[in-house]
């Protein structure tokens, strides 16, 4: 699913603390500020930090996401979009109800909540390392980084 690059895309879940904030660094990795990217919750997750698991999933990949502060979509500082992609099922009913006021295009992409795994670290990690890896996969695929001549 090779589609033109959009100007500007939101990824969306529960808490904006894991998936959703994952979501956005890998697509600033991937673009850089060639595309606006942010990320938000239903509501914002407890406390100012992101999830420590989170963190070290994606520093693996040097992005360096300590900086992020989780907000709802109620915090958006903009709600002009070109594509959300909602990462549960919670977030995808509200990125439709956002879809009925901007013209925006939607996209589902069910996503395991890593938050969920039991047992030693190393198993916690893994999980995040799971999700962070599919997502990377997804927006690869979707987001491709257009080929110019010569580039």
């Amino acid at each position: 699913m090779n589609v033109a690059a959009p100007a500007a895309v939101l990824f969306a879940c529960n808490l904006n603390r894991v998936r959703s904030p994952m979501a956005e660094g890998l697509m600033r990795r991937l673009h850089g500020d060639a595309i606006f990217v942010d990320s938000c919750g239903l509501r914002r997750g407890e406390g100012d930090l992101p999830d420590p698991f989170m963190m070290a999933a994606m520093d693996e990949l040097g992005v360096d996401l300590t900086s992020h502060v989780p907000k709802s979509f109620d915090e958006l500082e903009d709600g002009s979009f070109d594509v959300v992609v909602s990462l549960t099922p919670e977030a995808h009913h509200r990125a439709v109800e956002m879809a009925r006021r901007h013209a925006v295009d939607i996209e589902y992409w069910p996503t395991m909540d890593p938050t969920l795994a039991m047992g030693a670290r190393d198993t916690v990690l893994d999980a995040y390392r799971a999700v962070r890896d599919a997502l990377d996969a997804r927006i690869r695929l979707r987001f491709a980084r257009a080929r110019t001549f010569g580039g």
